[in-house]
């Protein structure tokens, strides 16, 4: 006798009723799928995350009483093994990345096809991660902007020839640090960090610390 595949265990948050409850048709309407559970805010979602031992678990971001991203950390940092698929409207890059350092397994658009909201559920359920196109987009967008800049300040330290122990202290002369604050902070004497900042200043074609400054931001040198 062959055994039965289990259903995928589905917890459901999601605060607005419309869209709860047309998720939880197409859930409950799914072969394969099984909702087990649904919560209207953040704190809800953890306490049921704790109980149902969901296989997975579908988090809106934009969640009262504790939003979805900080939900999912707490989730995630109690143990409980669920792999939660964010399924939302937001897709600012800061919202993506937030999700994804909390935690989240996958995130998905709201206004998706069904298609790929099941096939999205049944990849994280399995332990992979799952990136919607337009979301992937962005974090690709986000990665190569990020390459960019970090080129063009790679560009900017050879060009101005600053040493490693040079930029830091121009990071703590950039935070508004005295080179007395700065030399205790890097653990050096004072004579020292006067040095530094001399070459700082010699190397960038500046005459004081404020120059300075204002240079290395426009540079992103930091």
């Amino acid at each position: 006798m062959t055994n039965q595949k289990e259903n995928i265990k589905v917890l459901l948050v999601e605060d607005h009723i419309m869209a709860r409850m047309g998720t939880a048709i197409f859930i409950q309407n799914t072969d394969g799928l099984e909702l087990i559970g649904q919560a209207e805010d953040g704190l809800e979602a953890i306490k049921l995350a704790k109980t149902l031992n969901a296989d997975v678990i579908l988090m809106d971001i934009g969640l009262p009483k504790m939003d979805g991203i900080e939900a999912t950390k707490k989730i995630k940092e109690s143990g409980v093994d669920s792999s939660i698929l964010m399924l939302t409207s937001r897709d600012s890059e800061d919202d993506v990345y937030a999700a994804l350092q909390a935690g989240a397994d996958g995130y998905i658009m709201k206004g998706c096809n069904l298609d790929a909201l099941l096939s999205a559920i049944k990849s994280v359920s399995q332990k992979a991660a799952w990136l919607d196109p337009m979301i992937a987009r962005l974090v690709l967008s986000g990665i190569q902007k990020q390459n960019v800049q970090n080129k063009e300040k790679q560009e900017n330290i050879n060009k101005y020839s600053l040493t490693k122990k040079e930029l830091e202290v121009l990071s703590l002369i950039s935070e508004g640090l005295s080179n007395k604050e700065i030399s205790d902070k890097l653990v050096v004497t004072l004579s020292t960090t006067k040095a530094h900042v001399h070459n700082i200043l010699q190397k960038l074609y500046v005459t004081d610390r404020t120059k300075a400054t204002v240079k290395a931001r426009d540079e992103g040198l930091v």
